[in-house]
């Protein structure tokens, strides 16, 4: 038999000998699959109702499908005997169903028509959830490198990265390989195929490459002889020239670079964007970390130069990186991206220490420590969704006192309206709190506060952005723009042009009274339309029922033309005192696969009124 065959025997072997290695690992990736292929066949908007029900089923899952790695092994390194293998695999289940239990029970949004329009799991629960999923797959590479006279932390890891990326390569292979087929079924004979069986097809190939994945570790028994260990822990020679030759000296290069910028900010005092840096620096710590414990027995003078090199370095530019971190705390408070930094600085720190103190036994340690860093980012009160909101509340109560605008915890409008930079750091902070619509905020905390109209009235000044740091991520969604023709305006009184950055100050003088239009469009929200004679409210309806219309006619991502008729971007309400035709250029409607959150964006046009 050829090298190249048996190498394919051993791996599909082993694919599926995984299910007898890790039962109930594999039957939680196999649940996984199901409700993955049940999503594909339900469409968006039968699906709503169902959401959060899938995403709590698809979390526990997965976490079940890495739990139950690190289960199995811990038992069979251990002890080694089938008593303790079936409880491995009995706590599996046990904890992926209690996992479910707490997401669906506790891990919900409360709906709120302003906010969300449909259950979620919170951002917390995830996070948590996925804390422990990394907990469980760093328990299993930690397990992995026992018996120390067989394996160490830093073989036990290549090992997780040899078989990762050979399940990557068949399953990249099997993807291609049937997505062709299907391809040249509806090419060639069924061209009404639905585009959702390259979706299942997906699904498919993924628990088939994750069985390849949990199919290529040995027996990690404490007294097995595998052969296979030694095989999967034995780094070829193309991977060592690829460590040594090339991600060595490309970790050194920026190094330098690094050492040259942090030289530049004392020499030129230059500052450079937090996000980026924050960026730069995250990678170069957790790259560097790495590269060093992969190359932890290499015997080259390049690789013991890096191994000596980089942990001196590193703490250098990190003395550099918590300045600018200094710097940027001073400016703007802490909020989500500085604490992340702050951990991360934290992590790379205390890793160095142990590599320069301790060398490669330092590795479990640092194991240890990502562990406990990431227990601490999701724990109350100190977790990242609530020390940033509480120190921001506490640093904007701070300048509004000093500005005399919260006096005695009540919000009183500013008289004359503060300098630039303090109402952008206001603006900042008002949004980073709103967007902890399910957090206790403090009383004077208006929940709509974030609102343009709302701050506007409760702050006295129009919000003021500082120029925005993000890209935008990937959507699908829904785009519609107002068609050319004419409408129909005979039997309304007034027509108000709704587009420009004053829109919301429009004044429409009456026969009965004064109307004062307000458009309110919080980011990713949903849009409100208010309007006001004085101080009373005449008419207030959010968009609730306009998107719904939307979504049911033009459901997101269903790939359908989207050429929509002046009825649909047309919304009409009415009530005693007023009739209001609200028609719009443009509207989208899109979901973030990622974190699966719905954004909602309407342009105004034109508004027209009748009075009754």
């Amino acid at each position: 038999m050829s090298t190249f065959k048996k190498s394919v025997v051993q791996v599909a072997s082993g694919a599926v000998q995984s299910f007898q290695k890790f039962p109930a690992a594999m039957l939680s990736a196999f649940a996984f699959a199901i409700v993955t292929m049940i999503r594909i066949q339900i469409d968006w908007p039968q699906q709503e109702a169902y959401n959060f029900l899938f995403n709590c089923l698809h979390l526990s899952f997965a976490f079940g499908a890495i739990f139950g790695l690190a289960a199995v092994a811990g038992v069979k390194a251990k002890y080694n005997d089938k008593k303790t293998f079936v409880a491995a695999n009995s706590a599996t289940l046990i904890a992926a169903g209690l996992a479910f239990i707490l997401l669906y029970l506790f891990g919900g949004t409360k709906p709120d028509e302003a906010y969300s329009r449909i259950v979620r799991v919170t951002d917390v629960a995830a996070a948590r959830i996925s804390v422990a999923m990394l907990i469980s797959f760093i328990a299993f590479i930690v397990i992995g490198g026992y018996p120390r006279e067989k394996s160490d932390f830093s073989k036990s890891l290549f090992m997780e990265h040899k078989a990762f990326f050979t399940a990557l390569l068949y399953g990249g292979v099997l993807e291609g390989g049937a997505s062709a087929v299907a391809g040249a079924i509806q090419g060639l004979l069924y061209r009404d195929m639905s585009s959702k069986v390259y979706m299942y097809i997906a699904t498919v190939v993924g628990f088939v490459a994750y069985a390849i994945f949990t199919g290529y570790f040995p027996d990690f028994a404490k007294d097995a002889e595998d052969e296979k260990r030694d095989l999967a822990q034995k780094q070829p020679k193309f991977i060592e020239i690829l460590l040594e030759y090339i991600l060595v000296p490309i970790a050194l290069a920026l190094t330098i670079v690094l050492l040259l910028w942090s030289a530049k900010t004392i020499v030129v005092d230059e500052e450079v964007r937090f996000t980026r840096l924050s960026g730069i620096a995250t990678s170069y710590a957790f790259v560097g970390i790495w590269l060093h414990v992969m190359v932890t027995h290499y015997e080259s003078n390049l690789a013991k130069f890096y191994k000596k090199i980089y942990p001196f370095t590193a703490l250098i530019i990190l003395a550099f990186e918590a300045r600018a971190l200094f710097i940027q705390l001073n400016e703007w408070g802490l909020k989500t991206t500085e604490y992340a930094f702050i951990l991360t600085w934290i992590f790379a720190v205390i890793s160095i220490l142990l590599l320069i103190v301790l060398k490669d036994k330092a590795h479990n340690k640092i194991a240890i420590l990502i562990c406990a860093l990431s227990i601490i980012a999701v724990v109350p009160v100190i977790g990242y969704y609530k020390l940033p909101m509480t120190l921001q509340v506490n640093r904007l109560e701070n300048i509004l006192v000093t500005e005399n605008i919260l006096v005695e915890g009540v919000l009183i409008p500013a008289k004359t309206e503060p300098d630039e930079a303090t109402r952008i750091k206001v603006t900042d902070a008002v949004s980073f709190i709103s967007g902890f619509t399910d957090k206790k905020l403090p009383d004077w905390f208006d929940k709509r506060l974030g609102e343009s109209s709302v701050f506007k009235k409760k702050l006295g000044f129009d919000q003021t952005w500082p120029r925005p740091d993000f890209e935008p991520g990937a959507y699908i969604g829904t785009y519609l723009y107002m068609p050319s023709g004419s409408i129909d305006i005979s039997s309304y009184n007034w027509a108000v042009n709704m587009t420009g950055s004053k829109a919301q100050d429009v004044v429409i003088e009456g026969i009965k009274r004064d109307y004062t239009i307000y458009w309110d469009m919080p980011a990713n929200r949903i849009p409100v339309l208010r309007i006001m004679s004085g101080e009373e409210l005449i008419l207030e309806q959010d968009m609730n029922i306009y998107f719904d219309r939307i979504i049911e006619k033009y459901p997101p991502g269903s790939g359908m033309d989207q050429n929509p008729t002046f009825e649909d971007m047309t919304l009409k309400i009415e009530n005693q005192a007023i009739e209001v035709m609200l028609t719009f250029s443009s509207v989208s409607i899109s979901l973030d696969p990622e974190t699966d959150v719905m954004s909602y964006w309407a342009e105004p046009y034109q508004l027209y009124l009748k009075e009754k």
